[in-house]
């Protein structure tokens, strides 16, 4: 990316003032950058746990497998599934509220006296499928976001800082050569008028 700047003390001023911005940047984009690849890790991990306990509670009722041909698939539906707003390291994620769900009417009497713990069971293992699903989705998210802060990383520390601090070197050097020149320059006017005013002397 190259940077435009001017040969002079006002665009040395501006450059001077976008440098320092990036270079104060820098270490807190570092900081945001470590914090959430940290996160995403920590959630991912979650979402695995969650998966295993999904995993390991199915097979658990693995001897109920016969008695769900009996069960009602009406008898247990989720209406609702709440998320709310969460932050990490400034980055908004969701976060699992309330999982609502609509029980079908049955009679207690009348249906199998395993319904009850059915009812429950279903609701356990939708509860870690969908727990699971929302740290997923909370990892993504924060991975995209540390993928684009370390970009900005890079950016600022492989071509803009680097570029701005060449730039201020290119016009600090021009303007050192400058003022050689005009100093240089004083030097001949002031010696040529030394020799003019010695010739007129000794004319005289």
């Amino acid at each position: 990316m190259a940077i435009k700047f001017q040969y002079n003390k006002t665009s040395l001023n501006a450059l001077g003032k976008d440098l320092k911005m990036r270079q104060k940047a820098l270490p807190t984009l570092k900081n945001k950058e470590s914090a959430l690849r940290i996160a995403a890790k920590s959630y991912r991990d979650q979402a695995d746990r969650l998966v295993e306990e999904l995993e390991a509670a199915m097979r658990r009722y693995d001897y109920l497998a016969a008695l769900w041909n009996e069960f009602r698939s009406d008898l247990v539906s989720i209406t609702d599934v709440e998320l709310k707003a969460g932050k990490v390291a400034g980055v908004k994620v969701p976060e699992l509220g309330e999982i609502s769900y609509r029980i079908g009417e049955f009679n207690a009497f009348q249906a199998p006296a395993w319904y009850a713990d059915g009812i429950s069971i279903l609701k356990e293992l939708s509860r870690l499928g969908i727990e699971s699903e929302v740290y997923l989705e909370r990892a993504r998210i924060l991975e995209y976001s540390r993928k684009k802060t370390t970009q900005k990383v890079n950016l600022y520390e492989k071509v803009q800082i680097p570029g701005y601090q060449e730039a201020i070197r290119k016009i600090k050097r021009f303007m050192e050569d400058e003022e050689n020149l005009s100093k240089a320059s004083q030097k001949i006017v002031k010696s040529r008028h030394a020799a003019e005013e010695e010739m007129e002397e000794q004319a005289s």
